[in-house]
């Protein structure tokens, strides 16, 4: 751990976030972390300063490397006010500071797509250094939980321009019978949805999401209005050809497993219009799973992606217990925070692996003849994950920008943990560790705008992770992290592992 210069014990509070010791000068005998509980209330005025480690470079998509070794990072009111040498900068008389001599002070990571449907979600995030979650309500990852308290950063993403039970608005008395879906899902009027995009922004939307069914003009149309109002756009197209959401300038596309439709020829996408969730759309998945790596199709779109401002977001998480070398992830210690029951889909607790239930006639089957069948299911779904990841493989020789997202809490996906898994994932893929640390912090300023966050810089917010060892040697380094701060607060994670759900 990084050393304060003095302890100061503080009474229990019913919240688990703490305020550092009293204020001491920089040359005062180090300290411990402290561990006792503080308020979550706003950083106090007295600066706190981070002395004598690494500040790791995530700048340039991970493509720059000038670390800046022992140096000075001054926080006041939950900003950073200087970062510099310990030679350049001057450390005030009455701040708190912590001795980071050893130590590699990185962003608090940003989940850019998952759920958070509960304080013990909310909890798993930020003892594994999620800090800024851009959050996600739907059928499976539940409602998002915007009163747990302590709680990363949320960054609520709304659907826009179809009818959804899960958008922010459906409660609304004004919105119910608008938003309400039928059978499937139906595009909104121009009026409705340029309505629902001026609302939502209101609440405090940050990010919206066009769904399968929006068709190619309906697409057009929502990005232009919400690249006026500042908000980033996810693409998740079936009905909308890809190329055209992409050219549109469309800020991010979601999941592998999705953007690979980009391939489909054009008999194959007409009907996607009209069938975006049935029979149509089941044989273009299929098509362009099993589009051979080497396909020049897939080359050209690939050399596409590459070439405008769509970044990539696999979530690879969710095929993570499907991919060769995945660990149970259940056996994290920040697992014991998770309610299962809160997690669509997970995988076994015991062994780590995805169930995969037979259908309830199979039970009149020999036992050898049930042992068969739910072997072929594992392997249909693990040879699956396999050729989506191959064709990423092609996907990613163009290099295209990426961001990290996990998908969590769904498909055997977990909050905060799997964060790591999915920076574990981009390294596999061929990312530098660097250029993947950059995908779950500083890139999100860089595509989104987003300049309050992902990068230790002056006025950046202070979410900040003080790690064991260095990221750029090895991703798992990532993990080892000894600080973490929240919002220019010191967060004690010991404590965070005893809430039970």
């Amino acid at each position: 751990m990084c050393d304060n210069r003095r302890k100061t014990e503080f009474p229990m509070r019913p919240s688990r976030l703490l305020f550092l010791g009293a204020a001491v000068s920089f040359l005062a005998a180090p300290l411990a972390w402290p561990q006792a509980p503080f308020a979550p209330k706003a950083a106090p005025s007295v600066p706190l300063v981070l002395a004598g480690g690494t500040v790791v470079d995530v700048t340039d998509w991970g493509h720059s490397a000038k670390d800046l070794p022992d140096a000075v990072v001054i926080i006041r009111d939950g900003r950073i006010t200087n970062v510099g040498s310990r030679m350049a900068v001057f450390i005030p008389k009455n701040a708190r500071v912590i001795d980071c001599t050893g130590k590699f002070l990185i962003p608090g990571l940003i989940d850019g797509f998952a759920g958070m449907n509960s304080q013990g979600q909310a909890d798993a995030d930020l003892y594994m250094g999620v800090t800024t979650v851009v959050a996600v309500s739907d059928a499976r990852r539940g409602a998002v939980d915007f009163a747990a308290s302590p709680s990363p950063h949320l960054y609520p993403m709304d659907t826009v321009g179809s009818t959804d039970n899960w958008s922010l608005l459906a409660k609304r008395p004004e919105w119910a019978l608008k938003l309400r879906e039928g059978a499937r899902r139906a595009e909104l009027t121009p009026e409705d949805t340029l309505s629902q995009l001026t609302e939502t922004a209101r609440l405090g939307t940050r990010a919206v999401w066009l769904g399968h069914n929006l068709t190619a003009a309906n697409v057009q149309w929502i990005m232009a209005r919400a690249r006026q109002m500042g908000l980033a756009t996810y693409g998740e197209f079936v009905a909308t050809p890809y190329d055209v959401g992409v050219e549109a300038g469309v800020d991010v596309l979601v999941h592998m497993g999705r953007y690979e439709l980009g391939v489909l020829p054009d008999e194959l996408q007409r009907p996607l219009v009209d069938d975006s969730e049935g029979t149509a759309a089941a044989t273009a998945y299929d098509y362009a799973e099993r589009l051979p790596p080497t396909d020049p199709h897939l080359r050209g779109y690939a050399h596409f992606l590459a070439t405008h401002h769509a970044a990539l977001m696999p979530t690879f998480s969710v095929y993570y217990a499907q991919l060769p070398n995945h660990r149970n992830l259940w056996k994290e210690p920040a697992a014991l925070l998770l309610d299962p029951a809160r997690v669509f889909d997970p995988a076994n607790r015991t062994n780590g692996e995805m169930d995969y239930p037979l259908s309830p006639w199979t039970r009149h089957l020999p036992a050898s003849a049930q042992r068969w069948m739910e072997e072929s299911l594992v392997k249909k779904a693990d040879q699956s994950a396999l050729r989506l990841w191959h064709i990423n493989e092609t996907l990613f020789s163009a290099y295209p920008h990426y961001l990290a997202a996990s998908g969590a809490p769904v498909q055997g996906s977990l909050p905060g943990i799997s964060m790591h898994t999915e920076l574990e994932l981009l390294v596999r893929l061929g990312h530098s560790q660097r250029e993947a640390l950059a995908a779950a912090t500083n890139n999100y300023s860089l595509q989104f705008g987003w300049n309050e966050l992902g990068l230790i810089a002056p006025g950046r917010r202070a979410d900040i992770l003080v790690l064991d060892a260095d990221p750029t040697e090895s991703i798992w380094n990532v993990r080892r992290i000894s600080g973490l701060i929240l919002n220019g607060n010191v967060i004690d994670r010991k404590s965070l592992l005893s809430w039970k759900h």
